[in-house]
């Protein structure tokens, strides 16, 4: 099991799209369902299940081949909340497309729905 469960979901996730997989299984922690509420979301995942058993639990993943790319931000940068236009220009191809996933002290947000509530927080990766 990798250490960054964070980097691991991205990678899990893109790869499974590109072998156009249906689902995908991966190992279950609070900030990794957050994750997902988001991209599920966005509509980028269909449903997501938990799946207990016994040690930690999993999450059976639903994939709808929406995703060309996704990747973790490494170092997790912190954005301020007027910051986000130049950090969508540095990872994501065109405005419109795509999302900045955002961990804030209200929860993690795309960086949409933080611009909409007017806060910061740290990047924690981006998908298109």
């Amino acid at each position: 099991m990798s250490r960054d469960l964070v980097s691991g979901l991205f990678t899990t996730l893109q790869n499974n799209e590109a072998v156009r997989n249906r689902e995908c299984i991966y190992p279950a922690s609070k900030l990794i369902a957050n994750i997902l509420r988001v991209l599920q979301r966005h509509g980028y995942i269909g449903a997501f299940e938990y799946i207990e058993d016994g040690r930690g639990g999993k999450f059976r993943i639903q994939l709808l081949g929406r995703i060309n790319r996704s990747a973790p931000i490494r170092p997790r940068y912190s954005v301020k909340k007027n910051e986000y236009d130049e950090w969508e220009k540095r990872y994501l191809p065109s405005r419109d497309i795509g999302i900045l996933i955002v961990s804030t002290n209200k929860g993690v947000f795309s960086h949409l729905e933080a611009k909409k509530m007017n806060i910061g927080g740290k990047l924690i990766g981006y998908v298109y």
